[in-house]
């Protein structure tokens, strides 16, 4: 009488154990509600159980149970906590692939003691054990890959697939396992395998694309670090400049004396150096913009030592929604490629590059154009550079454009590489 009593029992934990588990891996909030209608759920379910094995035995109960349990939670995932459809299947099929741990410890303890009673006991209290492992260790991770992808999905859920097919069809609804069938002895160790080869083909994959996103992040940091650092060397050309400035009391000091000797070679010498000084630490106003001026003098400079005719027209307010770090970043990668890309021309006089950045509805427009030598490759709407640690910097503005809900476009027209963001 205590086993078949411990027995019902047993059953209902496996039932509550399946539910709550499938809950866990669905990804459904743990808040007040859900867990009330969890609970709700549990014991809806445990009262069709009861009813179905009151009315038609246990037999005939365990072979419906995929349609009184599991296909109606299936149903309540997807339609009313709104989950979709592969990750409700993969949950519930995965609940009920954690069932088997407990069966097969309390297996074993009732075969070491030979008692029935025994196995319905150790099921029930490692019941207890499996949940606490698999929400504290398991569900975080299960959640994130059956959320990563539909392949991953799918992935996770073949093998709870096969064991819910092969469980079903070899031991509840035939006796084919227990009558020791080959194929069915060799099923289960055949799919495992499968799967297990499978898995370690998508992991090596995945591993070589993480690594790859990781060079790539390592080299966008080392951009962003120089855009700083190019930005800080900005700044303190600023900063020569307004001293330059403070100390003219001093130069006209020096050119009074040299008027009262009436040196005049001295006095022109002196003015040129003045002015040479002066022009190679001021930067040029093309907008109101102080970071923008600063930037463009900079690269108008770098395009004048390359022998580049860089115009540049810009119409930028003082205030941007950027950080100086990046605006200095976006804008500097793509004159340094401008740059780069021209002045391989060997025909000084084709050297040409186009700058246009204005304002427009509170965005920033750029549209950068160069003349180029050879045409450039694309992949993926980036342009590619064949160069070992080059491309980052295109990466790098489309990453900030990006950043800021902004859309960009990289193309080739009638002999011109054009850049255009609008962010």
């Amino acid at each position: 009488m205590a086993a078949t009593v411990i027995g019902l029992l047993r059953f209902g934990f496996s039932l509550v154990f399946g539910i709550t588990v499938s809950v866990l891996f669905a990804g459904i909030e743990a808040t007040k509600k859900n867990r009330l209608i969890t609970g709700l759920l549990c014991v809806i379910f445990l009262f069709v159980q009861t009813v179905s094995w009151w009315l038609l035995g246990l037999d005939l109960t365990s072979k419906l149970y995929p349609l009184i349990v599991h296909m109606p939670l299936i149903v309540i995932f997807s339609l009313y906590y709104k989950r979709p459809w592969l990750i409700s299947v993969a949950s519930v099929l995965s609940g009920y692939f954690c069932c088997q741990a407990p069966r097969w410890f309390g297996f074993l303890a009732g075969a070491t003691l030979d008692s029935r009673l025994a196995d319905h006991i150790f099921y029930i209290v490692f019941v207890f054990f499996a949940y606490y492992f698999l929400k504290r260790y398991v569900t975080g991770s299960v959640r994130q890959f059956m959320e990563k992808s539909t392949k991953s999905c799918l992935f996770l859920g073949g093998v709870p697939l096969f064991y819910y097919l092969f469980d079903y069809i070899t031991t509840i609804y035939t006796d084919v396992l227990y009558s020791g069938a080959e194929w069915a002895v060799h099923f289960m160790p055949s799919i495992v395998s499968v799967f297990y080869f499978v898995y370690v083909i998508l992991y090596y994959t995945e591993t070589q694309k993480q690594a790859i996103l990781q060079r790539e992040r390592d080299m966008l940091d080392v951009q962003f670090r120089l855009a700083q650092t190019e930005f800080v060397s900005l700044r303190q050309l600023q900063q020569n400049a307004a001293s330059y400035r403070h100390d003219m009391r001093h130069h006209f000091v020096l050119l009074q004396g040299l008027a009262s000797k009436k040196n005049i070679e001295g006095i022109k010498e002196y003015l040129r150096t003045a002015q040479s000084d002066i022009d190679a630490i001021t930067p040029i106003c093309y907008c109101e913009n102080e970071t923008v001026n600063l930037i463009l003098s900079a690269f108008t400079t770098k395009a004048k030592q390359a022998k580049i005719m860089l115009t540049v027209d810009a119409k930028l307010p003082d205030s941007l929604p950027f950080s100086d770090t990046e605006l200095c970043s976006l804008l500097s990668n793509a004159l340094e490629n401008a740059i780069q890309a021209t002045k391989n021309i060997n025909d000084e006089n084709k050297r040409f590059i186009m700058l246009r950045v204005f304002s427009k509805n509170n965005k920033l427009c750029i549209d950068i154009r160069n003349r180029y030598q050879i045409e450039p490759t694309f992949h993926q709407g980036l342009p590619v550079s064949k160069e070992q640690g080059h491309g980052f910097g295109t990466k790098s503005m489309a990453h900030i454009v990006e950043k800021h809900g902004g859309v960009f476009q990289f193309s080739v027209k009638d002999g011109w590489f054009i850049f255009q963001a609008t962010t």
